[in-house]
């Protein structure tokens, strides 16, 4: 036997012991993973048990079959999910004839809807204010600086009461609602937006533009070239505009009277007030990690773009913030779920969210603990849903940084 083969036969016999040893120690790690979960689950078992027999011993039962009475109290907005044709749910506005886990199903919509476009708003306001830390004009970067010192070093709580009572409710009465360009009214009985209705009907020509507007809109955010962007959103504009002029969709715009407004959608000024508040706090720390990631993006960067000609302006859009938001994305997910959980505030102002709702079942039901559980249990489904969007956004952003 030749010394080569010889030392094929050892380099074979230790990538058997190798991989026999990576065999090993993962079956030791998946039963002690495994291990860990069940003494978990018989913990929670123990603690349940627990629970039930000292509630039993009271007179209270532990039971969930308190959903199905009825709420017999009104909610001042939300929808909830009724039962439709087939397996296919409707949306309908929330009545107190309707049952308690509708009302929590009204709690779980009003703090969703309040999280997504407070998730939206802040990301915008906050990467302008980052940007604007690091500006050249001396009052824009000092006016970015202290709105967000500002806002950071006080309790968003203190924030809330500031907004609802200090602007919304100092808004004109409907007599003399603010009507602004494009049909905004602006009243203390809240804010009214135009909005697009379907005016009935299928067409193959409506058909095609829909798909049309869906495909540009698609375009417009998740294109990786800016100028792609910009002609996606064009089109998306012009698709929407020859729905509207073929008839196939109208605008809705709202019309004050004396006493109140018809027409478009509207805006609570609970619903205002709290979105106010999440979305300049929210704001505050995301410039901050927006500021801080562009500092740590070498100088040579903007060097770099002024030797090509490039404005300011052209190189952030197209050198700086592209980079940023492949490094900030993990902190921008835990600020998204610090805001969701922050919307449980709207209790301070009477905004009908998930745990203002709860409170009203626990005190005439009695069943707190079951209530909480839910509330709980709907956070954290919320709170993985946005950490399972970030992570799908990173992976898109970053291929080769995130493990699979």
């Amino acid at each position: 036997m030749t010394i080569h083969e010889t030392s094929a036969i050892r380099g074979m016999a230790e990538s058997d012991r190798l991989r026999s040893r990576r065999l090993r120690n993962r079956i030791r790690h998946e039963v002690i993973q495994l291990g860990i979960v069940a003494l978990v689950v018989v913990l929670l078992g123990m603690l349940a048990y627990a629970v039930k027999a000292g509630l039993a011993e009271k007179g209270i039962r532990f039971s969930f079959s308190f959903l199905a009475n009825t709420a017999g109290f009104d909610i001042s907005e939300g929808w909830t999910l009724t039962s439709g044709e087939g397996f296919v749910p409707n949306l309908a506005q929330f009545s107190s004839d309707m049952s308690i886990a509708s009302a929590f199903v009204t709690g779980i919509f009003n703090t969703a809807k309040i999280a997504l476009l407070a998730i939206i708003l802040s990301t915008i306001l906050g990467t302008m204010l980052g940007v604007g830390r690091l500006s050249t004009n001396w009052v824009v970067r000092n006016l970015c600086f202290w709105i967000v010192e500002f806002v950071r070093n006080t309790p968003l709580l203190i924030q809330l009461v500031f907004w609802y009572f200090a602007v919304v409710l100092r808004f004109p009465p409907m007599a003399s609602a603010a009507k602004l360009y494009g049909g905004l009214v602006v009243s203390q009985q809240g804010i009214y937006i135009p909005t697009l209705s379907w005016t009935g009907g299928v067409s193959t020509l409506s058909l095609i533009l829909v798909t049309a507007t869906g495909v540009s809109l698609l375009g417009a955010v998740f294109d990786p070239v800016r100028g792609a962007r910009r002609i996606c959103a064009a089109a998306a504009v012009v698709c929407l505009g020859l729905l509207v002029a073929t008839g196939e969709m109208t605008v809705n715009f709202p019309v004050a009277n004396k006493f109140k407004a018809s027409g478009g959608t509207s805006i609570s000024p609970e619903m205002a007030a709290l979105l106010l508040a999440i979305v300049v706090n929210s704001a505050s720390f995301i410039a901050e990690t927006v500021r801080g990631a562009i500092d740590a993006l070498p100088k040579a960067q903007w060097e770099a773009a002024g030797s090509l000609g490039l404005s300011r302006r052209d190189t952030v859009n197209d050198i700086i913030l592209p980079q940023v938001f492949r490094v900030v994305l993990p902190s921008f997910g835990n600020q998204y779920i610090s805001l969701s959980k922050n919307t449980a505030l709207g209790i301070a102002v009477g905004y009908p969210d998930l745990f203002n709702i709860y409170g009203t079942i626990a005190n005439q039901t009695g069943h707190s603990l079951e209530g909480i559980i839910i509330v709980m249990a709907s956070y954290l489904i919320l709170s993985w849903n946005i950490s399972s969007s970030v992570y799908w956004a990173n992976r898109r952003l970053n291929p080769m940084g995130v493990s699979q």
